[in-house]
């Protein structure tokens, strides 16, 4: 169940896609002429628009926008606000590359306002005055911003400046004098920045000169009132060095306190010597330690002398003895050498002691000195604060002044460098191409928009359309059964020869053909008056039998042999909505192929107001069925018949129009003729009057079994008869069917499937 239900549902999708490209197909079958004519024209439209439309080139030029360019050069002259440049920034650039300031400068430097490109020739005049040369410079600017583009590259800080023109020379050199122009303009903005930076330096320097000059006379001021006098480096002058000045009393503190370490360190070392040379004197001189702790020449000469005789007197008294006079010689030598070795060392010691005992005076005079020196320092301490903070103040001033100077001195410098955050990486160069119009697009577009409006002309005009077109259509919008589509023919068509012989009878399976009936078919023959249609239309059911047109009318003639073994359907009205949409042909045809199928059938001209049947006879009847209700006739003289099909024909004779047209209809005579006919008949087919313009078929209503309407094929209204039709409830009850009459079968396989009323099966068309 549950697969039923999805194969069901498949059924159902495909078939709305399937009914969706009938749609289309149906649509394009039927506005083809649409889709080809409307495209086309647009497509010549775009062709005139190439031909008209004057070539315009367009030229471009890059510009980097990157402010790491010269920085090198620029070293430390670079100015404090000189960043690399961000997102935001580069989008600034592109606003002032587009502004009017910027624009107007490239009009006045290749004086575009002289150019007819640009002011117009009409509005060109030499002898202008400068109020008229703004306004041409204005114009010429509207101009020139109305084919400028800037473009920035995609993640880039490039700029692209495009211009279009109708000559590729001058939208290479506009595009290339932008380019030069923003330079210009972010070199003149540079310098207009550096020269009001560099007068508020100088206003600023000449006022922190003022005050440093002031503070400085502040501490001379004060070292006057003070009796202070500078020694070493004097840090508040003008020349400037960047430490504090130092009071007398510190810089003698200080002296006097190397000096003290000094002599300190002087005592120390002359009392160190001494106590060595006392430890020298206590050694033997015949030690080697005595000549190398005083490294003293004289001593070192004794002393190697010594050790000459010494070993001298070592060999003599180890050949000849100790007691020998050489050996005792060489000891006395010794021993002289040893005096004098002490006496220089005594001498060395003496010098050693008064050395030390001067180093120990100097100190001591010294420590005297640094302790009155402290006494009076402590003195001038508050002196050395105040002192201290004039020349802190003094040392602001100055630092200030140093490094305003030092700005200004950098900023002079700038105004000497032609450096800008922008140069140009691709000059743009005259196109070989032109860029607009682009011929493949202006086609394209054309050709889009052709077939656009192609698609919105056939919609409206299958929307305003508003005529029956297909049976499908016509059972949607009045809810009845469509019998047939009775194809368009003409009086003036060759039909069939008349085809001689008894008629065949053909009950309504279509299974049995017999001969009919001599007394079915002529009642009172002595009597009846044989009538002929002039009009071949009026018969050409019978005329050509296998063609489109017949076969329509078959499908009506089975629908109401059908209808009878479901109720009665002897009476049958035959009606449309409007005159002229073929009501009569219809019922003439109908009757005359129900008779010819050997069927009792009479033809009754119903319609007051226009009365054909006795116009299409031949010869002209001299009576009709009013005659017959008034009792001037009997109802078999009244009655005609047409020889080759026995269709039973009973017109209607007006000498005036009818007053009341509906009482006649509606009279009791007139059902009681109806009900006579049927007595005799088998079918009598009704020409009623139309149903829009009169009443009278509504008067009939009553009397009818049932009812074709006929509606003009691609003429009648659906709005038209809807009204009207619908309206009648009961006539739409009685309704055997609707009848598209006059189809054009070409246009109409538009709008159903192509091949269905035009594929060969019939030995020829309607």
């Amino acid at each position: 169940m549950r697969r039923t239900h999805v194969d069901h549902g498949r059924d159902e999708a495909s078939g709305s896609m399937s009914a969706l490209i009938d749609q289309i197909t149906g649509l394009a079958r039927r506005q083809y002429r649409v889709f080809i004519i409307v495209p086309a024209m647009a497509l010549a439209i775009g062709l005139l628009y190439l031909l008209v439309t004057p070539s315009q080139y367009t030229a471009t030029t890059t510009l980097l926008i990157d402010s790491t360019t010269l920085r090198v050069l620029q070293n430390q002259l670079q100015p404090q606000g000189d960043v690399p440049l961000d997102t935001l920034q580069v989008g600034s650039q592109v606003e002032i590359l587009a502004s009017r300031k910027l624009g107007l400068a490239v009009v006045r430097d290749l004086h575009l306002a002289d150019d007819p490109e640009f002011a117009g020739t009409g509005n060109w005049n030499p002898f202008a005055s400068s109020g008229a040369t703004e306004d041409r410079e204005q114009h010429a600017l509207d101009e020139f911003l109305a084919h400028r583009s800037i473009a920035r590259a995609d993640k880039t800080y490039a700029l692209n400046i495009s211009y279009t023109s109708k000559s590729a020379a001058t939208a290479a050199k506009i595009a290339n004098a932008i380019a030069e122009a923003y330079i210009d303009d972010q070199l003149g903005a540079k310098y207009q920045t550096v020269t009001r930076a560099g007068a508020w330096l100088q206003d600023r320097i000449n006022e922190l000169k003022a005050k440093a000059a002031a503070a400085d006379r502040a501490v001379l001021d004060f070292k006057e009132k003070n009796n202070i006098v500078d020694l070493g480096g004097a840090g508040t002058s003008a020349a400037g060095a960047n430490t504090f000045s130092r009071l007398i009393g510190e810089q003698q503190l200080y002296e006097l306190n190397s000096q003290l370490a000094t002599a300190r360190g002087a005592t120390s070392e002359a009392k160190a010597r001494l106590d060595r040379i006392e430890q020298v004197r206590k050694m033997d001189v015949s030690e080697g330690a005595v000549a190398d702790t005083l490294k003293n020449e004289v001593i070192t000469r004794l002393r190697n002398q010594y050790m000459d005789l010494s070993a001298r007197e070592a060999n003599i008294s180890g050949r000849y003895g100790a007691d020998h006079a050489a050996a005792s010689n060489l000891r006395d030598q010794m021993e002289e050498l040893r005096r004098n070795i002490r006496a220089e060392l005594g001498r060395i010691a003496g010098s050693y002691r008064s050395d030390y005992e001067i180093a120990r005076t100097r100190e001591e005079n010294l420590e005297r000195s640094l302790a009155t020196l402290v006494s009076e320092g402590q003195l001038t301490n508050r002196d050395k604060l105040g002192l201290a903070e004039l020349e802190s103040s003094a040392k602001v001033y100055h630092t200030l002044f140093d490094n305003f100077l030092q700005r200004y001195m950098e900023a002079i410098q700038q105004q000497s460098f032609p450096i800008t955050d922008a140069r140009i990486i691709s000059p743009a160069v005259a196109p070989t191409k032109k860029s607009k119009p682009v011929t493949s697009l202006v086609l394209a577009i054309a050709l889009s928009l052709g077939l656009m409006a192609s698609v919105g002309i056939a919609a409206l005009r299958e929307a305003v359309d508003g005529v029956f077109r297909t049976a499908r259509q016509a059972e949607q919008e009045l809810g009845a059964r469509c019998l047939s589509v009775i194809p368009l023919a003409s009086a003036s068509a060759s039909p069939v020869p008349p085809r001689s012989g008894a008629a065949m009878v053909t009950d309504p399976s279509g299974l049995a053909a017999l001969p009919p009936p001599q007394g079915a078919l002529e009642p009172a023959a002595t009597e009846e008056q044989r009538y002929a249609f002039s009009d071949s239309l009026k018969r050409r059911a019978v005329d050509d039998p296998i063609s489109v047109f017949t076969e329509a009318f078959r499908a009506i003639k089975v629908s109401a042999w059908l209808q009878a073994n479901v109720r009665e359907n002897k009476v049958i009205g035959i009606t449309s909505t409007l005159p002229s949409e073929g009501k009569s042909t219809v019922a003439a045809n109908l009757a005359a192929l129900m008779a010819d199928a050997g069927r009792r059938v009479v033809l009754i001209d119903a319609d007051l107001r226009n009365p054909t049947l006795a116009r299409s006879l031949t010869p002209r009847p001299q009576a009709g069925w009013l005659e017959v209700m008034s009792g001037k006739l009997d109802l078999a003289q009244a009655t005609g018949r047409e020889p080759t099909t026995g269709l039973a024909l009973l017109p209607l004779l007006l000498t005036e129009a009818p007053v009341h047209s509906d009482e006649v209809l509606a009279s009791q005579g007139f059902r009681d003729l109806l009900e006579r006919l049927r007595q005799s008949y088998d079918y009598i087919i009704v020409d009623l009057p139309p149903l829009a313009p009169v009443v009278d078929v509504r008067a009939i209503v009553p009397a009818i079994d049932s009812f074709v309407f006929v509606v003009e094929w691609g003429a009648t209204s659906v709005k038209t008869v809807r009204r009207h039709l619908l309206a009648e409830t009961e006539l739409h009850d009685r309704l055997l069917g609707v009848v598209l009459n006059k189809a054009n079968l070409r246009m109409l396989e538009r709008f159903e499937q192509p091949g269905i009323y035009q594929n060969g099966y019939y030995m020829r068309g309607g």
